[in-house]
This record gives C-alpha cells, structure tokens and sequence, in this order.
C-alpha cells in the first residue's frame, strides 16, 4: 500500500502542484484547504506524512501541527513538515516550537522533498 500523504494549503495552485509531483511519483495523496480541513482528514485517513502551509484561514499550520502532537502520539503520529515563504531563523524556530519536524521554504526544491520522503 502507498505512503499516504496529507497536503494543506489554501492556495489552489500551490496545493495542486504539490499534490500532483507526490502522485506522480507513487502517493497516495489527500488535500485539504484549510487547518481545520486538515485536522479531520488527519483523524480520519491517519497519513504517515502531512505538508502543510503555515498561514491558512479557519486554521492556520501553527495550530494543526499543535493539536496533532497533542492528539496523535506514538507510532501512529504523522511526520509533519512547514512549506511556507518564511525562512528566517525565528521562523524555523516558530514551526518547531508548533511541532513541526521540518521546515522548507517556498518553492520547495524538489530535491528537497525527495530526501524528505527517502526518510519516511
């Protein structure tokens, strides 16, 4: 069965094309529009990975990548990572301290994800 991979952004295109690159290459992909979307998608379908955006309405990031820590332990629990535009050091700092395992910035590079995935 395929790596199950959760992508949150509210940006259509950024989230297309994300999820498209990780079909492409074997995923099993879900999307979601929002925090809250991708919270109960996460309850759900339990994906091994979830990439999602930090700044998003109804939910952003920040406060899906918290509720999963508290809500989902043990072996069970998504690798979370941060796609955002931001990538000074505080911001790295501020995604970490929310509980995400990894940042990238905005364009991610495809090399990038593809050592992300090698790891999962």
């Amino acid at each position: 069965m395929a790596t199950t991979i959760l992508v949150a952004d509210d940006n259509r295109a950024n989230r297309d094309a994300l999820a498209f690159l990780l079909e492409t290459a074997g995923y099993r992909i879900l999307t979601a529009v929002d925090g809250r979307d991708a919270l109960a998608q996460t309850r759900t379908e339990r994906p091994e990975l979830v990439i999602s955006d930090v700044l998003m309405p109804r939910m952003d990031g920040y406060e899906l990548a918290r509720r999963i820590r508290l809500e989902i332990d043990g072996p069970k629990r998504p690798y979370l990572v941060a796609v955002t535009g931001y990538g000074l050091p505080e911001d790295r700092e501020r995604t970490r301290e929310a509980g995400f395992d990894l940042h990238l910035v905005k364009p991610v590079d495809p090399a990038d994800l593809a050592g992300v995935l090698a790891k999962r």
